[in-house]
């Protein structure tokens, strides 16, 4: 009980109801003593409570964010130079109670390529000389020649019952990503898991003891709004994560652990823990809550990033428009994990792109099978023959690719809690009308090791490597942690990918060179 009452005291600190005192501050009441004047001027004072993020960074333009104590103004300056004499200053939005006091400010009219630093503060609404302590970040905008570009990625954060442990460093993955000084962060989904619960200790095989820092948030599954929001707010109380996302842009997506466990439109839960049953209320819900804590441009998770003439990053939803889990044995399906929206999008974008490089952030792999009891919660549902359901949709996009001659395309996802790369070789596949490609997995950040899942032979994949944890849900104090991290030779165009351990070193690389 001692971690909670700390964090909860914490909680009240950043709502300005317990403050410190000081003789100088009393003077600066003009009377009465310190004790009396400083509770009233400290409250007076905004506070940035939970660092700063920025997302979404295209060779001109990026996205801020931050979020306050109490109503304010959010300001950033942003300039090259780390001391931000030569910033210029952009006035961003109000923020309110309507959006939990979180905030983002657009920066537009950037230099390309360069890394920038940036300054938040936040400004009281009504004193505007009243302003907040800074809080820095830093941030490398897109290039608009060829130029050496790094990025690494993962998934699935506070999963399984395993959160911020003090003991093992917290988050500490974030340390070995940021150790990689990467141009941004591609995550691959279950950033939250709002159906999670944790236990202020669990128990190790070892004898050792898992102790968790807990907020009341986090005692139960997510149904309301402000539980959402309060899973977002439980992992940036990390130091490592928050230190991170002042330093590394991110690529948000999503995945099922945002709203609750393989969910799908229309679905009605017959789960105890879950008052409201509605799948799509609490997808609602989480969406919102994902959109104002996340330093994400607009509102639509699928979406293009381009980052340069090398590399266009094509962000995928397979959670919003997929149709129900099913056996996936259809010959006729249609729709599938993507929907017709998205598919019709993702072609056309695809054939549009002139870059080399083609990444598909995909918040679940292609081969693995998946399953969601009976059903399959993924696309390949385990007969290695023609495809069918939604493997049906997944054919059809890589037909259309193979047809307009879109190459160099590879996938990364995360999702299963081991890390892999599987090559998909059409000759070696049932289904045929398709180029080869590469697929990445890697993760978790912080949860349950699992795996290995198996693979459904419809598309060819072949494992090249993998590496997975002794038992299910293997706890983060044994290693199984993985990120993968992405580079992409200015010169040559050749992509190398390495898929790297909790403290960072190479376990397996490969380089890829782009075909014409």
């Amino acid at each position: 009980m001692e971690r909670r009452m700390v964090l909860d005291r914490r909680t009240v600190l950043r709502g300005g109801l317990l403050t410190g005192g000081g003789a100088a501050l009393g003077l600066l009441c003009g009377g009465g003593t310190a004790a009396a004047a400083a509770p009233a001027l400290l409250r007076a004072r905004p506070r940035l409570t939970h660092g700063v993020q920025s997302g979404d960074v295209t060779a001109h333009e990026a996205v801020v964010w931050a979020r306050s104590d109490r109503p304010a103004r959010m300001i950033v300056e942003i300039g090259r130079r780390p001391d931000l004499r030569d910033a210029r200053t952009v006035r961003g939005p109000l923020l309110t109670p309507r959006t939990d006091l979180t905030g983002k400010t657009l920066l537009r009219g950037l230099p390309s390529g360069e890394q920038l630093h940036y300054r938040v503060r936040l400004a009281d609404p009504d004193r505007h000389g009243l302003l907040s302590e800074p809080v820095v970040g830093r941030l490398r905008t897109a290039p608009r020649a060829r130029a050496d570009i790094s990025f690494v990625w993962s998934g699935d954060l506070a999963g399984q019952g395993w959160g911020i442990n003090p003991d093992f460093g917290g988050y500490r993955i974030f340390n070995a990503m940021a150790a990689a000084d990467p141009d941004f962060f591609l995550c691959s989904g279950d950033y939250v898991y709002a159906d999670g619960l944790l236990a202020e200790t669990v128990p190790l095989p070892d004898g050792r003891t898992w102790r968790n820092v807990v907020t009341p948030e986090k005692t139960k599954v997510a149904e309301t709004l402000a539980e959402f929001r309060g899973q977002f707010r439980y992992n940036l109380e990390d130091a490592a994560l928050r230190a991170f996302n002042a330093r590394v842009p991110m690529i948000y997506q999503w995945d099922d652990h945002e709203v609750a466990n393989n969910w799908y439109p229309g679905e009605i839960l017959d789960l105890p823990q879950y008052t409201e049953k509605r799948v799509d209320v609490l997808a609602a819900r989480a969406r919102r809550a994902a959109l104002e804590y996340m330093p994400v441009r607009g509102d639509r998770v699928y979406r293009k990033l381009s980052y340069g003439p090398l590399l266009d990053v094509f962000v995928l939803d397979m959670r919003s428009h997929r149709d129900r889990n099913g056996p996936g044995t259809s010959p006729a399906q249609r729709a599938g994990i993507l929907g017709a929206e998205q598919v019709a999008w993702l072609k056309r974008e695809l054939r549009a792109s002139r870059a080399v490089w083609k990444v598909i952030a995909s918040d679940m792999p292609l081969g693995l099978v998946i399953p969601d009891g009976d059903a399959i919660e993924g696309v390949a549902q385990g007969d290695g023959r023609a495809p069918l359901g939604r493997e049906r949709e997944i054919a059809d996009l890589l037909s259309y690719a193979k047809r307009h001659r879109v190459r160099n395309m590879v996938w990364l996802t995360a999702d299963v809690h081991y890390t892999a790369a599987h090559y998909y070789d059409p000759g070696k596949a049932s289904f045929t009308d398709f180029d080869p490609f590469w697929e990445f997995v890697s993760g978790p950040l912080n949860a349950g090791g699992f795996g290995p899942n198996a693979l459904d032979g419809t598309f060819g994949p072949q494992v090249k490597f993998q590496k997975t944890p002794p038992r299910a849900n293997t706890s983060p104090a044994e290693g199984y942690q993985f990120f993968g991290q992405v580079e992409i030779d200015g010169r040559s165009a050749a992509l190398t990918v390495h898929l790297r351990d909790l403290d960072g070193a190479s376990l397996y690389s490969v380089n890829l060179n782009p075909r014409r």
